[in-house]
């Protein structure tokens, strides 16, 4: 039992060294670039943001501990029942068919698309509590992307990447696929002032546009949902840029910001009923 807990530990210990450690890079650039781009306001910029980002870090480490074995544990479930079972649609002799860089480019493509509807789907009823905490954060700044409720981080792998596995994408383009856009992911929620122009900005997210997503505005709360292809808002009608974002950030309920506030509220009754209650009066207003 003592040789059991003590490999359970190191275990533990091992997942949440990976866990900062991987954050180590992309720290210093964003850092980086925030000092060239904000110079001796970045200093304040920092205070403002530390009770939100020490949350952050918080809900890295329960994520480590917590939800990182179950997605371990679940991947292996994947790998099974698509590759051994065949129940994937199409084999990856098919993808292997075609040249590589052109296999990572439908897979990153494909993976933003199925991204796309599970983010619309975290905004209804049964998933927003959950994916509430993400956009809890008032002062969004590149570590927000980690501001995941283990619900949130549980769905988010099981429907991303058990779609990929169902079409019998190779691991190999599904691992570039998570990387890719879990390090844009980054990038677009950082503090960063840029719209990509006219052109560009209908073809890729930038982080004017994502940050519009997070906009307190109720008009801006079913908005912007891709990750890295802006094409996927603009053909669905999601696609809203006004301009540079000095919309304050955040939701209408108010979430405390202590990780146990954050990991209960997905599990109070309450923060379902409000929704319901919300949008039924929503309906019943008269449409003038």
């Amino acid at each position: 039992m003592l040789e059991l807990m003590t490999q359970i530990g190191l275990q533990s210990l091992e997942t949440i060294w990976i866990a900062f450690s991987s954050m180590f890079w992309p720290a210093c650039f964003f850092f980086l670039l925030a000092l060239i781009l904000k110079q001796g306001k970045l200093l304040s910029d920092i205070q403002k943001a530390a009770k939100e980002t020490s949350l952050n870090l918080q809900l890295i480490l329960f994520n480590a501990v917590i939800v990182a074995p179950i997605i371990a544990f679940s991947l292996e479930g994947f790998e099974f029942f698509f590759r051994h079972q065949q129940y994937a649609i199409l084999t990856r002799d098919h993808w292997m068919n075609l040249p590589i860089p052109i296999i990572i480019f439908f897979t990153i493509f494909i993976g933003d698309f199925v991204g796309y509807w599970r983010h619309r789907l975290e905004h209804t009823i049964p998933l927003w509590p959950s994916h509430a905490v993400h956009h809890s954060d008032t002062q969004m700044t590149w570590l927000t992307l980690e501001r995941f409720h283990p619900i949130n981080r549980l769905t988010t792998f099981l429907i991303d990447t058990g779609i990929l596995l169902f079409l019998g994408i190779p691991p190999f383009a599904i691992i570039i696929n998570n990387m890719v856009r879990h390090y844009y992911g980054y990038f677009i929620h950082a503090d960063l002032p840029w719209t990509y122009g006219n052109i560009l900005g209908k073809i890729f997210v930038s982080p004017t546009m994502h940050r519009w997503h997070h906009s307190a505005d109720p008009k801006y709360f079913q908005c912007n949902f891709a990750t890295i292809f802006a094409i996927f808002d603009w053909a669905f009608g999601t696609y809203k840029l006004p301009g540079p974002c000095n919309s304050p950030l955040g939701i209408a309920d108010k979430i405390p910001t202590r990780l146990s506030n954050q990991i209960l509220y997905a599990f109070k009754p309450s923060s379902y009923s409000k929704l319901i209650r919300y949008r039924f009066k929503k309906l019943q207003s008269p449409k003038f």
